[in-house]
């Protein structure tokens, strides 16, 4: 990957690599956007299979915030970090103190938070070195764990999207197939079983799967054969890049509406899910109540403002999908265009975050 060429063709404004010999550990942060705000974002922990993808993995997801802060309507840019390996338990301390300084050392610019791999006791230890952080224990001022909003916004957006492919917004009776039953996958299956919807379940760990398919007498398979079952809603959970030329012909729903971060390979690819009658839920406007949620640490948090806001991902979704329809564009273009809009009409009058 040409990193300079990529950000210049997408528009970001800083990618910092972290290196700390004495802990060992190696980090990537990535600015896209600050018109709106400064950049939030989560810092993933995952093993890399090289550098060059977990560099890819940072700019995608960066810019997928930004896309996400815009669309809910926040005064917040796009950022994320990664970290490129898991740490062992006794070192996990260290790596995050160590990124907190790194992350200090942006003035702000970047504001830190949970995501897949780390977790809220990690972001007290980020807080030991940098105030830039949320996501922390509501014992310490914070809003606590973001997911069981993220998996509220992924429902509201559901319930959207039935309404155009379903004719209403009841999910009663509908069979919907989780992929994930991670942070926001286990916090969405009590929201599904509650309305009537049968569910279809899948997860790298067995053992979750087939305890939520015993807690909510639901179907199980392995994670490869989720994508073959035949069900309404199909809601990847895990992580991204799981729709492709290779996945999209073997669905077999009449929606995808789940939480996952950059489920689209490509953007392209939404075009073959319609070519198929798949309505596709833009992923950075289901999953953004996490986001919204962590939004209201600045302002003194409240959860029941924080699921209120979060219940507007179902008039925001509907507005796209409206568009898309309207525009005759695939619904991926128009969340990204709904999004830029914003970001467009404020860059006018305000350019880079101070």
């Amino acid at each position: 990957m040409q990193i300079l060429e990529h950000m210049a063709r997408y528009g970001f404004e800083q990618v910092m690599l972290c290196h700390d010999a004495g802990v060992g550990y190696t980090a990537i942060i990535a600015i896209h956007d600050t018109t709106l705000g400064p950049a939030l974002g989560g810092v993933r922990v995952w093993d890399y299979p090289s550098e060059e993808d977990a560099i890819r993995d940072v700019l995608r997801l960066a810019r997928a915030m930004t896309l996400k802060s815009a669309a809910a309507e926040l005064n917040l840019g796009g950022g994320k970090a990664v970290v490129l390996a898991v740490p062992p338990m006794g070192k996990r301390e260290s790596v995050f103190r160590s990124l907190g300084r790194f992350i200090q050392s942006l003035g702000g610019r970047y504001i830190a938070t949970e995501d897949v791999g780390s977790y809220m006791r990690d972001m007290e230890h980020l807080s030991l070195e940098t105030e830039h952080v949320t996501g922390l224990p509501v014992a310490m001022g914070g809003s606590g764990d973001p997911s069981p909003v993220t998996a509220f916004g992924v429902y509201q957006a559901m319930q959207a999207c039935a309404e155009q492919a379903f004719g209403g917004p009841s999910l009663r009776g509908k069979r919907v197939a989780v992929q994930g039953l991670g942070k926001v996958g286990s916090n969405l299956l009590p929201l599904l079983a509650k309305e009537g919807a049968s569910l279809v379940l899948a997860d790298i760990r067995e053992g979750v799967a087939e305890g939520a398919g015993s807690e909510f007498s639901a179907a199980v398979v392995s994670p490869d054969a989720i994508y073959d079952e035949e069900c309404d809603i199909f809601s990847p959970c895990a992580l991204g890049g799981i729709l492709s030329q290779g996945t999209i012909p073997r669905l077999r729903c009449r929606v995808v509406c789940g939480g996952a971060n950059n489920q689209l390979e490509n953007i392209d690819d939404c075009s073959l899910l319609e070519e198929r009658g798949i309505l596709y839920a833009p992923d950075f406007v289901a999953n953004a109540g996490g986001v919204i949620n962590i939004s209201l640490e600045f302002t003194g948090y409240d959860e029941g403002l924080a699921r209120k806001k979060a219940a507007g991902i179902y008039d925001t979704m509907r507005c796209i999908l409206i568009g898309a329809r309207n525009d005759k564009v695939t619904t991926a273009v128009a969340a990204e265009r709904y999004a830029g809009e914003r970001i467009a009409a404020v860059k006018a009058v305000k350019h880079i975050y101070q």
